[in-house]
Formats: structure tokens, C-alpha cells, sequence
């Protein structure tokens, strides 16, 4: 193991290993995740297209019965045994909540726009990090809900890209849109306009950090 960093603050930072530089911050794997991204892209907006134009949209976005007996189903029957598929109290009571709130009508369009969304940002290579995370949020969501089924493989996967997020979108949007916008910690090029270019000594710093 390398030996850490000291800083100025008294904190110290253990550089990346070697190989995990090469897979999440190096453009020379950036085909790897482009592998991935379309993969799980098009998984995801098969998952969610017919519920938005196809023939489930009446029971998700429409009435929103098939949403509503899910939850229902997830916050009764799938509770019940020694290892009930909805593990977690607190969550088959949020479940519960849902269904007589009637708030199963704005969960149906959530899903249906989030899975079409988080897939065609997946497949463009736009945003993958924030894209790869919604992903994995709506896959934990339906495991705590009972459904396993695909779930687990795409939350690992989604995982992945969001370590990745530096080069994972480099055959895709992200080869333009993170120099340009950049992140909260390193504004890119849109939001530097007008402020003086870093020094060549900030340039080192940034490029070693």
C-alpha cells in the first residue's frame, strides 16, 4: 500500500492503486463502461418505455392500478414468514402510507419517466455518474419492495459507472459536458468566464490531487 499523503489541514490521502486508476480514472477503459452504459441503458428504457407509450401505460401512468396492487401486495402478503421478501417494517409502513395517500399515482410516473430518463442518459453518455446513481436509487427501491429479479445485477452495475463517472461517459456526452460544466469542486469551462485561468502552480495541484 502506498504511503499516504500529509496535507496542510493534518489530514492524509492514500493515492489510487494503479489499477483502480487505470479502470475509473483512465480514458484507455473508458470502452469498458461504454460497454456497460449500453448495456444497462437499454435495459432500462425497455423497462420503461411501454409504461410510458406502451400497453402497461394505463396501469402505471393511466389509473395506476398495477402500482397500487403492488404495494399493496408488497405491504401486506410479501411481509408475512420468517423471511418475508419486504424485510424492513419501517418500509412496508412507507408502502402502506403510499397506497391511502393515493400517492401510487406520482410513484407509477416516477418510475415510468425515471427508468426512460436514467436509460437514455446512460446510452448518450450524458451526466452517467448522476444517471448511474438514480438508477441504483430505483433498484434498492424495488428490492426494499420485494422485487429481486434483474435488480441486484443492475444496482452492482450502476455502482460501477458511478465510481467510473470520470471516464465512464467519455465515449458519449460527458467528453464535452464535464470539461465545459465541470463540478462543484472544479468548475469547467462555462463557469470560468470571466475569472482569471488558474495559476500553473493551482494547475499542478489540481492535476496531483
Amino acid at each position: 500500500m502506498a504511503s499516504p499523503e500529509q496535507t496542510d489541514t493534518g489530514y492524509r490521502y492514500f493515492s489510487e492503486p494503479r489499477a483502480a486508476k487505470w479502470l475509473y480514472g483512465g480514458t484507455q477503459a473508458a470502452w469498458i463502461w461504454l460497454v456497460v452504459r449500453l448495456y444497462l441503458g437499454y435495459e432500462w428504457i425497455n423497462a420503461g418505455w411501454p409504461k410510458l407509450f406502451g400497453s402497461e401505460h394505463d396501469a402505471w401512468i393511466g389509473n395506476g392500478a398495477a402500482v397500487k396492487g403492488y404495494l399493496t401486495l408488497a405491504s401486506t402478503k410479501l411481509t408475512e414468514g420468517d423471511h418475508p421478501a419486504v424485510a424492513y417494517g419501517w418500509y412496508s409502513s412507507f408502502l402502506s402510507w403510499v397506497v391511502s395517500s393515493g400517492l401510487y399515482h406520482a410513484v407509477g410516473w416516477t418510475v415510468a419517466v425515471g427508468e426512460v430518463a436514467v436509460g437514455i442518459a446512460l446510452v448518450l453518455g450524458a451526466f452517467t455518474g448522476i444517471a448511474a446513481f438514480f438508477g441504483v436509487v430505483l433498484n434498492f427501491n424495488y428490492m426494499f419492495a420485494g422485487s429481486a429479479g434483474v435488480n441486484p445485477l443492475f444496482a452492482i452495475l450502476g455502482i460501477f459507472l458511478i465510481l467510473a463517472w470520470r471516464v465512464a461517459g467519455y465515449y458519449g456526452l460527458d467528453r464535452w459536458l464535464l470539461p465545459a460544466l465541470g463540478t462543484p469542486s472544479e468548475p469547467g469551462r462555462v463557469f470560468r468566464r470571466g475569472s482569471a485561468p488558474p495559476s500553473d502552480e493551482e494547475s499542478r495541484r489540481r492535476v496531483a490531487a
